[in-house]
């Protein structure tokens, strides 16, 4: 256990930016698998800026590894322009 209020700050803090963090993630993880899922091109085209702008902001914080976040951008690009 801790033994300086800074330490048990820290749990705290690093308790709720973990609880932040898995939110931000699954939603991502979920807009993701609505757009691969989406048939109508237009519908698909107007959702990505959104799922490309939620990927970007996790790799900003961390969450998810910059490459990773590029390496979906991408896939979904392509998968959106196959459309």
């Amino acid at each position: 256990m801790a033994n300086h209020k800074s330490a048990l700050k820290r749990i705290r803090r690093n308790e709720s930016k973990r609880v932040l963090n898995k939110y931000q993630h699954k939603t991502t993880r979920n807009a993701i698998k609505k757009l691969r899922e989406l048939t109508d091109a237009k519908e698909a085209q107007a959702m990505l800026p959104s799922v490309i702008s939620m990927l970007d902001k996790l790799a900003k914080n961390n969450v998810i590894h910059a490459n990773k976040a590029g390496n979906l951008k991408s896939q979904l690009t392509k998968h959106v322009a196959a459309i």
